[in-house]
């Protein structure tokens, strides 16, 4: 954007270019100060706690980090969770960082007997450390097949990542009979909801403190996190998306225990 305001064909001054925009010119040259170093090595220990005890609150994160040599107070603790992600699962009155209310739907999962791809696919969001700094992936599985439908990177928390990955699984693979999730912000907003009832695809979300409704997709994390990123810690973004690229195509080929062995499943739309 910057690039683009100085060099435009236009004779216009930067400072007129900021006005026309309504921009200051502080907030223009402002460049947003990453986390420390301490910070981000406290990220990444809680990320693999968290894939370990699934229940464990700021209070245990607070213990962990003190054994592990990093002792923070509890706000500090809290907001760095907040930051990666990372919610405990236990009965509480909020599973996640809920959008509103009046976009989350039922859990549809229960007693259900999946038996073909495209049947029902599970969506999520995770974070990712990086030696400096870290991202969100956001990813499908196809519940029958454990197939990785869809994936993206996005340094932020918003809902335009999940969209893209639903698209792209759509265009790619046809369109599932239906689609779970949690009741994050990312999937309880109006742009996610249209888009899934414009596809005619039905809606599931996991139920509160429920920590087996999504159990594919977060099972998978843990594949990807053990097996690669901790391994692998990727230096930027292009090195992190590269290797997880490459992981994920050897995912895709591998056989699962849960589908009796199989090989890759094929799908209605793939090529």
């Amino acid at each position: 954007m910057k690039k683009d305001l100085v060099d435009t064909k236009e004779s216009l001054s930067l400072n007129c270019q900021l006005s026309l925009l309504d921009l200051s010119k502080g907030g223009f040259y402002y460049v947003r100060k990453g986390e420390s170093k301490e910070n981000l090595e406290t990220m990444q220990l809680m990320d693999q706690h968290i894939t370990e005890d699934p229940t464990a609150g700021v209070l245990t994160m607070q213990d962990m980090l003190e054994e592990n040599g990093y002792k923070s107070c509890y706000d500090r603790v809290r907001r760095l969770m907040r930051l990666a992600d990372i919610f405990p699962i236990y009965p509480r009155k909020h599973l996640t960082v809920l959008g509103e209310k009046k976009y989350i739907h039922p859990y549809l999962l229960k007693n259900l007997k999946i038996e073909r791809s495209n049947q029902v696919w599970e969506i999520d969001i995770t974070y990712v450390p990086m030696k400096n700094g870290f991202m969100y992936l956001t990813a499908i599985i196809d519940v029958y097949s454990r197939k990785i439908i869809s994936w993206d990177l996005s340094n932020s928390l918003d809902a335009e990542s999940s969209l893209k990955v639903v698209r792209e699984g759509v265009e790619i693979h046809g369109k599932p009979e239906i689609l779970n999730s949690d009741q994050g912000s990312q999937f309880t907003c109006i742009e996610y909801i249209r888009l899934l009832k414009k596809e005619g695809i039905l809606i599931s979300m996991d139920g509160k403190g429920r920590a087996l409704d999504n159990i594919y997709i977060e099972r998978f994390w843990r594949s990807i996190k053990y097996r690669h990123i901790y391994l692998n810690p990727a230096n930027d973004g292009l090195e992190l998306y590269t290797g997880i690229n490459k992981w994920m195509n050897l995912y895709n080929k591998r056989k699962h225990q849960g589908t009796g062995q199989k090989t890759e499943i094929r799908y209605k739309n793939a090529a």
